[in-house]
Protein backbone atom coordinates (compact mmCIF):
# COMPACT_ATOMS: atom_id res chain seq x y z
CA UNK A 1 0.00 0.00 0.00
CA UNK A 2 1.50 3.49 -0.80
CA UNK A 3 2.44 5.59 2.05
CA UNK A 4 0.18 8.66 2.24
CA UNK A 5 2.28 11.83 0.74
CA UNK A 6 2.53 13.59 4.31
CA UNK A 7 4.61 10.74 5.49
CA UNK A 8 6.66 11.05 2.93
CA UNK A 9 7.32 14.46 3.43
CA UNK A 10 7.89 14.06 7.12
CA UNK A 11 10.25 10.86 6.10
CA UNK A 12 12.20 13.18 4.03
CA UNK A 13 12.53 16.72 6.40
CA UNK A 14 13.74 13.81 9.47
CA UNK A 15 15.96 12.33 7.30
CA UNK A 16 17.59 15.68 6.38
CA UNK A 17 17.22 16.62 9.88
CA UNK A 18 19.14 13.12 11.07
CA UNK A 19 21.61 13.42 8.48
CA UNK A 20 22.69 16.94 9.03
CA UNK A 21 21.67 18.56 6.13
CA UNK A 22 19.18 20.18 8.06
CA UNK A 23 21.22 22.19 10.28
CA UNK A 24 20.18 22.60 14.20
CA UNK A 25 19.01 26.13 14.60
CA UNK A 26 17.83 26.30 10.60
CA UNK A 27 14.55 28.29 10.43
CA UNK A 28 12.14 26.08 8.32
CA UNK A 29 9.36 27.60 5.77
CA UNK A 30 6.52 28.84 7.41
CA UNK A 31 3.35 26.47 6.69
CA UNK A 32 2.10 28.23 4.05
CA UNK A 33 5.51 28.37 2.21
CA UNK A 34 5.48 24.56 2.98
CA UNK A 35 2.57 24.24 1.25
CA UNK A 36 2.92 26.46 -1.67
CA UNK A 37 6.90 24.52 -2.43
CA UNK A 38 5.32 20.90 -1.48
CA UNK A 39 1.72 21.32 -3.40
CA UNK A 40 0.24 20.31 -0.78
CA UNK A 41 -2.90 21.96 1.67
CA UNK A 42 -1.93 24.11 4.74
CA UNK A 43 -3.80 21.64 6.88
CA UNK A 44 -1.34 19.05 5.72
CA UNK A 45 1.74 21.12 6.24
CA UNK A 46 0.86 22.08 9.84
CA UNK A 47 0.19 17.83 10.41
CA UNK A 48 3.76 17.60 8.98
CA UNK A 49 5.07 20.21 11.49
CA UNK A 50 3.04 18.03 13.88
CA UNK A 51 4.55 15.29 13.24
CA UNK A 52 8.04 16.03 13.41
CA UNK A 53 7.66 18.02 16.62
CA UNK A 54 6.08 14.88 18.49
CA UNK A 55 9.17 12.98 17.25
CA UNK A 56 11.45 15.86 18.91
CA UNK A 57 12.98 16.98 15.91
CA UNK A 58 11.38 20.11 15.33
CA UNK A 59 10.45 23.45 17.86
CA UNK A 60 7.51 26.12 17.01
CA UNK A 61 8.17 29.00 18.55
CA UNK A 62 5.45 31.69 18.84
CA UNK A 63 6.44 34.82 16.39
CA UNK A 64 9.21 33.42 15.39
CA UNK A 65 8.28 29.71 13.49
CA UNK A 66 9.38 26.46 13.09
CA UNK A 67 13.36 25.31 13.70
CA UNK A 68 15.32 22.33 13.86
CA UNK A 69 15.87 21.30 17.61
CA UNK A 70 19.35 20.40 18.28
CA UNK A 71 19.40 16.75 19.03
CA UNK A 72 19.69 15.49 22.59
CA UNK A 73 20.43 11.99 24.13
CA UNK A 74 17.66 9.31 24.43
CA UNK A 75 16.62 8.51 27.92
CA UNK A 76 18.21 4.94 27.63
CA UNK A 77 21.60 6.97 26.50
CA UNK A 78 20.74 9.07 29.82
CA UNK A 79 20.61 6.44 31.42
CA UNK A 80 23.88 4.36 30.89
CA UNK A 81 25.82 7.30 31.12
CA UNK A 82 24.11 8.05 34.76
CA UNK A 83 25.18 4.27 35.89
CA UNK A 84 28.94 4.85 34.93
CA UNK A 85 29.12 7.92 36.23
CA UNK A 86 30.16 10.56 34.08
CA UNK A 87 27.90 13.14 33.38
CA UNK A 88 26.71 15.28 36.56
CA UNK A 89 22.46 14.47 36.59
CA UNK A 90 20.58 17.69 36.83
CA UNK A 91 17.33 16.47 35.67
CA UNK A 92 15.85 14.13 38.13
CA UNK A 93 15.48 14.71 41.98
CA UNK A 94 16.44 11.83 43.75
CA UNK A 95 18.17 13.24 46.91
CA UNK A 96 19.51 11.15 49.48
CA UNK A 97 21.59 12.09 52.74
CA UNK A 98 24.92 10.03 53.77
CA UNK A 99 22.96 8.22 56.36
CA UNK A 100 20.46 6.91 54.57
CA UNK A 101 21.78 3.34 53.05
CA UNK A 102 22.69 2.82 56.89
CA UNK A 103 19.32 3.66 58.14
CA UNK A 104 17.93 1.16 55.23
CA UNK A 105 20.42 -1.56 56.47
CA UNK A 106 19.54 -1.39 60.34
CA UNK A 107 15.54 -1.27 59.49
CA UNK A 108 15.64 -4.36 57.42
CA UNK A 109 17.41 -5.93 60.37
CA UNK A 110 14.37 -5.10 62.82
CA UNK A 111 12.30 -6.00 60.09
CA UNK A 112 13.63 -9.43 59.85
CA UNK A 113 13.47 -9.87 63.67
CA UNK A 114 9.79 -9.45 64.21
CA UNK A 115 6.48 -11.13 63.53
CA UNK A 116 6.10 -8.81 61.32
CA UNK A 117 7.96 -10.99 58.57
CA UNK A 118 5.89 -13.61 57.63
CA UNK A 119 2.95 -11.70 57.23
CA UNK A 120 4.49 -9.31 54.30
CA UNK A 121 4.52 -13.03 52.28
CA UNK A 122 1.11 -12.88 51.53
CA UNK A 123 -1.67 -10.42 49.98
CA UNK A 124 -2.61 -6.93 51.40
CA UNK A 125 -5.66 -5.03 51.10
CA UNK A 126 -5.44 -3.10 47.98
CA UNK A 127 -5.34 0.14 50.14
CA UNK A 128 -2.96 -1.33 52.82
CA UNK A 129 -3.99 -2.56 56.16
CA UNK A 130 -6.08 0.01 58.58
CA UNK A 131 -3.02 0.01 60.78
CA UNK A 132 -0.94 1.15 58.23
CA UNK A 133 -3.60 3.31 56.99
CA UNK A 134 -4.03 5.07 60.04
CA UNK A 135 0.08 5.49 60.56
CA UNK A 136 -0.27 7.64 57.29
CA UNK A 137 -2.87 9.72 58.60
CA UNK A 138 -1.10 10.47 61.47
CA UNK A 139 1.96 11.64 59.38
CA UNK A 140 -0.90 13.83 57.25
CA UNK A 141 -1.80 15.80 60.67
CA UNK A 142 2.29 17.34 59.88
CA UNK A 143 0.95 18.40 56.76
CA UNK A 144 -1.97 20.38 57.92
CA UNK A 145 -4.52 17.61 56.96
CA UNK A 146 -6.54 15.80 59.77
CA UNK A 147 -8.09 12.85 57.71
CA UNK A 148 -9.53 9.57 58.61
CA UNK A 149 -7.47 6.59 58.18
CA UNK A 150 -10.35 4.62 56.10
CA UNK A 151 -9.76 7.80 53.77
CA UNK A 152 -6.65 6.67 52.99
CA UNK A 153 -4.89 4.64 50.74
CA UNK A 154 -1.27 3.30 50.27
CA UNK A 155 -0.14 3.37 46.73
CA UNK A 156 2.82 2.40 45.06
CA UNK A 157 4.26 6.37 44.51
CA UNK A 158 2.73 9.65 43.86
CA UNK A 159 2.63 8.64 40.13
CA UNK A 160 0.42 5.48 40.57
CA UNK A 161 -1.65 7.61 42.88
CA UNK A 162 -2.47 10.38 40.23
CA UNK A 163 -3.08 7.15 37.95
CA UNK A 164 -5.40 5.56 39.94
CA UNK A 165 -7.28 8.88 40.57
CA UNK A 166 -7.60 9.39 37.33
CA UNK A 167 -9.13 5.83 36.16
CA UNK A 168 -11.56 6.02 38.80
CA UNK A 169 -12.91 9.28 38.94
CA UNK A 170 -12.66 11.31 35.61
CA UNK A 171 -14.06 9.46 31.97
CA UNK A 172 -12.00 9.50 28.75
CA UNK A 173 -12.34 12.58 26.78
CA UNK A 174 -12.88 14.70 30.57
CA UNK A 175 -11.42 18.23 30.30
CA UNK A 176 -8.64 18.45 33.31
CA UNK A 177 -7.02 22.53 33.75
CA UNK A 178 -3.07 22.40 34.50
CA UNK A 179 -0.87 24.91 35.10
CA UNK A 180 0.92 25.90 31.70
CA UNK A 181 4.12 24.33 33.21
CA UNK A 182 3.36 21.66 35.46
CA UNK A 183 4.60 18.05 36.77
CA UNK A 184 5.45 15.95 33.27
CA UNK A 185 3.82 12.54 34.94
CA UNK A 186 0.30 14.04 34.78
CA UNK A 187 0.89 14.12 30.74
CA UNK A 188 0.95 10.36 30.76
CA UNK A 189 -1.66 10.07 32.99
CA UNK A 190 -3.68 12.05 30.84
CA UNK A 191 -2.47 9.85 27.43
CA UNK A 192 -3.43 6.75 29.38
CA UNK A 193 -6.65 7.78 30.89
CA UNK A 194 -7.63 10.09 27.15
CA UNK A 195 -8.11 12.90 28.99
CA UNK A 196 -7.87 16.39 27.68
CA UNK A 197 -5.30 18.68 29.72
CA UNK A 198 -6.12 22.59 28.92
CA UNK A 199 -3.19 24.72 29.98
CA UNK A 200 -3.65 27.84 32.31
CA UNK A 201 -0.99 30.52 32.51
CA UNK A 202 0.55 31.46 35.68
CA UNK A 203 0.18 34.46 37.72
CA UNK A 204 2.38 35.86 40.29
CA UNK A 205 1.42 33.06 42.79
CA UNK A 206 -0.15 30.56 41.46
CA UNK A 207 -2.51 29.31 38.74
CA UNK A 208 -4.46 32.42 36.91
CA UNK A 209 -7.47 32.16 38.20
CA UNK A 210 -9.27 34.42 36.15
CA UNK A 211 -7.62 32.65 32.91
CA UNK A 212 -9.08 29.30 34.66
CA UNK A 213 -12.75 30.88 35.17
CA UNK A 214 -12.85 32.14 31.44
CA UNK A 215 -12.18 28.36 30.92
CA UNK A 216 -14.91 26.62 32.72
CA UNK A 217 -17.33 29.50 31.18
CA UNK A 218 -16.37 27.85 28.05
CA UNK A 219 -15.69 24.49 28.14
CA UNK A 220 -17.03 21.85 30.54
CA UNK A 221 -14.34 21.52 32.90
CA UNK A 222 -14.05 18.11 34.78
CA UNK A 223 -11.02 18.90 37.16
CA UNK A 224 -8.08 20.78 38.46
CA UNK A 225 -4.60 18.75 38.92
CA UNK A 226 -2.22 21.48 41.09
CA UNK A 227 -0.02 21.81 43.26
CA UNK A 228 -0.38 24.49 46.06
CA UNK A 229 2.59 23.72 48.60
CA UNK A 230 5.95 24.09 46.36
CA UNK A 231 4.83 23.73 42.60
CA UNK A 232 7.22 21.75 40.32
CA UNK A 233 9.12 23.75 37.94
CA UNK A 234 8.12 27.07 39.38
CA UNK A 235 8.19 26.54 43.22
CA UNK A 236 5.53 28.72 43.96
CA UNK A 237 3.41 28.51 47.31
CA UNK A 238 0.20 29.81 47.17
CA UNK A 239 -0.76 32.25 49.64
CA UNK A 240 -4.10 31.63 52.02
CA UNK A 241 -6.35 34.19 49.84
CA UNK A 242 -5.04 32.28 46.55
CA UNK A 243 -6.09 29.24 47.73
CA UNK A 244 -9.50 30.45 49.25
CA UNK A 245 -10.16 32.17 45.94
CA UNK A 246 -9.22 28.96 44.09
CA UNK A 247 -11.54 26.89 46.36
CA UNK A 248 -14.42 29.15 45.34
CA UNK A 249 -13.57 29.09 41.49
CA UNK A 250 -13.45 25.00 41.94
CA UNK A 251 -17.29 24.98 43.47
CA UNK A 252 -18.94 27.75 41.57
CA UNK A 253 -17.67 25.19 38.67
CA UNK A 254 -18.24 21.84 39.96
CA UNK A 255 -14.67 21.48 39.91
CA UNK A 256 -12.49 18.13 41.25
CA UNK A 257 -9.14 19.18 42.35
CA UNK A 258 -6.42 17.08 42.33
CA UNK A 259 -3.48 18.25 44.77
CA UNK A 260 -0.21 17.18 44.63
CA UNK A 261 1.73 17.19 47.57
CA UNK A 262 4.89 15.71 46.88
CA UNK A 263 7.46 18.80 47.70
CA UNK A 264 5.51 20.14 50.04
CA UNK A 265 7.20 18.92 53.06
CA UNK A 266 10.02 21.53 51.81
CA UNK A 267 8.35 24.65 52.96
CA UNK A 268 7.77 24.32 56.84
CA UNK A 269 5.04 27.20 57.17
CA UNK A 270 2.69 26.56 54.30
CA UNK A 271 -1.12 27.36 54.62
CA UNK A 272 -3.36 24.46 55.26
CA UNK A 273 -3.34 22.29 52.21
CA UNK A 274 -6.51 22.53 49.68
CA UNK A 275 -7.88 18.89 50.94
CA UNK A 276 -7.74 20.60 54.82
CA UNK A 277 -9.73 23.85 53.07
CA UNK A 278 -12.40 22.00 50.55
CA UNK A 279 -11.80 18.40 51.69
CA UNK A 280 -15.19 17.28 49.92
CA UNK A 281 -14.21 18.35 46.75
CA UNK A 282 -9.65 17.51 46.87
CA UNK A 283 -8.12 14.41 46.66
CA UNK A 284 -4.73 15.05 47.71
CA UNK A 285 -1.30 12.38 46.53
CA UNK A 286 1.94 12.45 47.98
CA UNK A 287 5.02 10.03 48.41
CA UNK A 288 7.94 9.50 50.15
CA UNK A 289 10.40 9.79 47.06
CA UNK A 290 11.47 13.17 47.63
CA UNK A 291 11.51 13.01 51.68
CA UNK A 292 13.09 9.82 52.17
CA UNK A 293 13.93 7.84 48.93
CA UNK A 294 12.57 7.78 45.35
CA UNK A 295 13.23 4.34 44.89
CA UNK A 296 11.08 2.85 47.68
CA UNK A 297 7.73 3.65 45.77
CA UNK A 298 5.31 4.51 48.42
CA UNK A 299 2.93 6.93 48.19
CA UNK A 300 -0.83 7.91 49.31
CA UNK A 301 -3.91 9.58 48.20
CA UNK A 302 -6.37 11.08 50.85
CA UNK A 303 -9.43 11.20 49.50
CA UNK A 304 -13.71 12.19 49.97
CA UNK A 305 -15.33 9.18 51.75
CA UNK A 306 -17.27 8.37 48.53
CA UNK A 307 -14.12 8.44 46.29
CA UNK A 308 -11.97 5.64 48.50
CA UNK A 309 -14.21 2.31 47.12
CA UNK A 310 -13.56 3.98 43.43
CA UNK A 311 -10.00 4.28 44.15
CA UNK A 312 -9.44 0.79 45.79
CA UNK A 313 -10.93 -1.17 42.63
CA UNK A 314 -8.46 1.23 40.81
CA UNK A 315 -5.55 0.03 43.62
CA UNK A 316 -6.73 -3.65 42.27
CA UNK A 317 -6.69 -3.09 38.71
CA UNK A 318 -2.71 -1.87 38.96
CA UNK A 319 -1.03 -3.56 41.30
CA UNK A 320 -3.38 -5.35 43.76
CA UNK A 321 -1.50 -3.84 46.84
CA UNK A 322 1.56 -1.87 47.43
CA UNK A 323 4.43 -4.34 48.11
CA UNK A 324 3.97 -5.20 51.48
CA UNK A 325 7.98 -4.63 52.72
CA UNK A 326 8.45 -1.81 51.48
CA UNK A 327 4.94 -0.36 53.01
CA UNK A 328 6.21 -2.25 56.45
CA UNK A 329 9.16 -0.51 56.24
CA UNK A 330 7.86 3.19 55.34
CA UNK A 331 5.23 2.89 58.08
CA UNK A 332 7.99 1.87 60.62
CA UNK A 333 10.31 5.32 59.60
CA UNK A 334 7.10 7.05 59.81
CA UNK A 335 6.30 5.73 63.30
CA UNK A 336 9.82 6.29 65.08
CA UNK A 337 10.05 9.49 63.75
CA UNK A 338 12.97 9.16 60.71
CA UNK A 339 11.17 10.33 58.11
CA UNK A 340 10.34 13.29 60.01
CA UNK A 341 14.33 13.68 60.64
CA UNK A 342 14.92 13.29 57.28
CA UNK A 343 12.35 15.78 56.14
CA UNK A 344 14.12 18.51 58.64
CA UNK A 345 17.71 17.11 57.17
CA UNK A 346 16.34 17.96 53.39
CA UNK A 347 15.10 20.93 54.37
CA UNK A 348 18.27 22.35 55.57
CA UNK A 349 19.92 20.32 52.20
CA UNK A 350 17.76 22.09 49.97
CA UNK A 351 18.50 25.81 51.34
CA UNK A 352 22.11 24.96 51.17
CA UNK A 353 22.13 24.14 47.82
CA UNK A 354 19.94 26.96 46.69
CA UNK A 355 22.83 29.02 47.98
CA UNK A 356 25.02 27.25 46.08
CA UNK A 357 22.57 27.94 43.23
CA UNK A 358 22.45 31.73 43.75
CA UNK A 359 26.20 32.40 43.81
CA UNK A 360 26.67 30.36 40.69
CA UNK A 361 24.07 31.38 38.90
CA UNK A 362 24.59 34.83 39.12
CA UNK A 363 23.62 37.39 36.85
CA UNK A 364 21.29 34.88 35.72
CA UNK A 365 17.37 35.44 36.01
CA UNK A 366 16.25 32.68 38.06
CA UNK A 367 12.47 31.51 39.22
CA UNK A 368 13.37 29.27 42.76
CA UNK A 369 12.11 28.96 46.03
CA UNK A 370 14.73 28.87 49.29
CA UNK A 371 14.23 25.57 50.17
CA UNK A 372 13.33 23.45 46.98
CA UNK A 373 15.20 21.26 44.75
CA UNK A 374 14.99 22.89 41.75
CA UNK A 375 15.41 25.96 39.67
CA UNK A 376 13.62 27.00 36.49
CA UNK A 377 16.13 28.92 34.36
CA UNK A 378 14.40 31.48 31.86
CA UNK A 379 16.73 31.60 28.66
CA UNK A 380 18.47 35.07 28.06
CA UNK A 381 17.88 37.24 24.70
CA UNK A 382 17.91 34.77 21.87
CA UNK A 383 19.56 31.98 23.67
CA UNK A 384 17.72 28.47 22.92
CA UNK A 385 17.44 26.30 24.99
CA UNK A 386 18.17 22.81 23.23
CA UNK A 387 21.53 24.53 22.49
CA UNK A 388 22.05 24.95 25.85
CA UNK A 389 21.15 21.25 26.89
CA UNK A 390 23.16 19.88 23.82
CA UNK A 391 26.20 22.04 24.80
CA UNK A 392 26.09 21.38 28.18
CA UNK A 393 25.57 17.44 28.06
CA UNK A 394 28.86 17.82 25.68
CA UNK A 395 30.62 19.14 28.64
CA UNK A 396 29.18 16.22 30.95
CA UNK A 397 25.96 17.87 32.59
CA UNK A 398 22.27 16.70 32.02
CA UNK A 399 19.76 19.11 31.99
CA UNK A 400 16.15 19.26 30.96
CA UNK A 401 14.68 21.92 28.99
CA UNK A 402 10.96 23.18 29.30
CA UNK A 403 9.23 20.85 26.97
CA UNK A 404 8.55 17.96 29.27
CA UNK A 405 6.90 20.77 31.28
CA UNK A 406 4.95 22.23 28.85
CA UNK A 407 1.48 21.82 28.71
CA UNK A 408 0.79 23.82 25.69
CA UNK A 409 1.58 23.50 22.74
CA UNK A 410 4.97 26.59 22.72
CA UNK A 411 7.39 25.50 25.38
CA UNK A 412 9.47 28.22 26.65
CA UNK A 413 13.26 28.66 26.21
CA UNK A 414 13.90 27.87 29.99
CA UNK A 415 15.78 24.72 31.30
CA UNK A 416 15.31 23.26 35.07
CA UNK A 417 18.24 22.22 37.24
CA UNK A 418 17.52 19.57 39.80
CA UNK A 419 19.98 20.59 42.10
CA UNK A 420 19.31 17.32 44.54
CA UNK A 421 21.08 14.06 43.26
CA UNK A 422 24.84 15.11 43.04
CA UNK A 423 27.40 16.22 45.75
CA UNK A 424 27.55 19.97 47.18
CA UNK A 425 31.05 20.38 44.94
CA UNK A 426 29.48 18.37 41.81
CA UNK A 427 26.76 20.71 42.12
CA UNK A 428 28.49 23.58 42.52
CA UNK A 429 31.15 22.31 39.64
CA UNK A 430 28.41 21.86 37.33
CA UNK A 431 26.11 24.95 38.21
CA UNK A 432 29.10 27.10 37.15
CA UNK A 433 29.18 25.07 33.68
CA UNK A 434 25.63 26.11 33.23
CA UNK A 435 26.55 29.69 33.93
CA UNK A 436 29.79 29.98 31.85
CA UNK A 437 27.51 27.97 28.89
CA UNK A 438 24.35 30.01 29.07
CA UNK A 439 26.58 33.66 28.96
CA UNK A 440 28.49 32.31 26.32
CA UNK A 441 25.51 31.65 23.79
CA UNK A 442 24.13 34.72 24.58
CA UNK A 443 25.37 36.98 21.97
Amino acid sequence: MPQARYKQLVDRLADDIRQGRLKPGTALPTHRQLAARERISLATATRTYAELRNMGLVAGEVGRGTYVREPLPSSEEVGMHIASGDLADLTFNYPALPTQTELLRTALRQLASTGELESVLRYQPHGGRSHERAIVAEHLRSRGLSVAADSVLIVNGAIHGLATVAMSLLQPGDVVAVDALSYPGIKVVAEQCRLELVAIPAGRGGPDLEALQALCRNRKVRALYCMPTLHNPLGWVMSQAERDALIAVARRHGLLLLEDGVYAFLEAKAPPPLAALAPDITVYVSSLSKSVAAGLRFGFVSAPAAFVPKINRAIRATAWNTPSLVTSLCCGWLQDGTVARLEREKRRDAGARQAIAAKALAGLQTVRHPASYFVWLPMPGEVRSDAVAKRLREEGVLVSTAEPYAMGGHPPHAIRLALGSVTHAKLRQSLETVATTVFSLDY
